[in-house]
């Protein structure tokens, strides 16, 4: 993340996505800002620093510490005016994942009690993601340590590593690694998350046929590019009212849904030439335990022969 948080704004204030976009990688750890933290708990960020100070004993600088004024520079984080005609800085505290759950023995509302809960449920899930690539980041790094072995001698063979890993990576954070993809229940927001990353990828179209769109869909739309092209093809019925298209073609231009009985499964065709299946609806992703394949691009003609 390289101190920047990983996403803008989705949803309600406390859902996972909106805490999810909150977590900063600083000094090597994820932590989140005091006023993100308060604005999450419902409390003023002056009101829970004081609460922090009178119990600064339960915070170490694992649990706790202040960014300095490059460290906000940096990360894109503005400072804060102390006081009317004041030309002193606010330099934000930042909470470990140790340091917020502390925060829970101290703000004993219901409101902070939940939003607490799903903070540490965003920092676990973050810690599987990050485990799950353990591997490819231990061939990395077994691959570099070969290299400064064989010192200067290797630049060239460096360099072509360098472009294979520069290769995985933006496969992976384009979704094409892997080709197959398993979202078990109540992973709905690794599943939504991964739905908008494979919309990202389009260059210049979109083609989803689903049956059961709504407006969760339309969220998942909108994270294509700019001047991408977005065709919808679902059934008469759709949830999905002529005043939400107007508003998503006004924003993201241009959305076209068509109606069609003719298919049972979800496809998703991007560009013209890649084909994914999908075990559920895009808004359901991860509600239930479903998998999400890329199939041959050969079948594309077919289905568009049949919207």
């Amino acid at each position: 993340m390289n101190g920047e948080s990983t996403n803008a704004l989705v949803g309600p204030l406390d859902s996972d996505v909106a805490i999810k976009s909150r977590i900063f990688t600083i000094r090597g750890v994820q932590v989140m800002l005091d006023r993100d933290l308060a604005e999450l708990y419902g409390v003023e960020a002056k009101a829970l620093n004081r609460q922090v100070k009178r119990n600064i004993e339960r915070f170490p600088e694992d649990f706790m510490f202040q960014l300095s004024r490059s460290e906000c520079s940096r990360c894109q984080i503005g400072t804060l005016n102390m006081g009317r005609g004041s030309n002193v800085k606010y330099l934000p505290y930042a909470f470990t994942e140790n340091g917020i759950a502390m925060l829970s023995g101290m703000l004993r509302s219901q409101t902070a009690i939940e939003v607490n809960i799903k903070i540490m449920r965003v920092f676990n899930a973050m810690r599987h993601a990050l485990a799950s690539m353990a591997p490819i980041f231990a061939r990395i790094e077994e691959t570099e340590r070969r290299q400064l072995e064989y010192g200067s001698r290797q630049i060239t063979d460096q360099r072509r590593n360098e472009e294979r890993f520069d290769t995985i990576f933006k496969a992976m954070d384009g979704g094409d690694f892997p080709p197959q993809k398993v979202f078990f229940d109540g992973r709905h927001y690794e599943a939504y998350s991964f739905a908008k990353k494979l919309v990202g990828k389009a260059a210049k179209s979109i083609l989803l046929v689903d049956g059961y769109c709504d407006d969760v869909t339309l969220d998942i739309l909108s994270a294509k590019r700019c001047g991408v092209k977005v065709t919808v093809a679902t059934v008469e019925k759709t949830p999905i009212s002529e005043t939400a298209i107007a508003k998503f073609n006004k924003q993201n231009p241009t959305l076209e849904v068509r109606h069609t009985g003719r298919f049972h499964d979800r496809f998703l065709v991007i560009d013209d030439k890649e084909l994914y299946h999908f075990g559920a609806s895009l808004k359901d992703l991860g509600r239930h335990y479903c998998a999400v394949s890329r199939m041959d691009a050969a079948f594309i003609p077919s289905i568009m022969q049949r919207m």
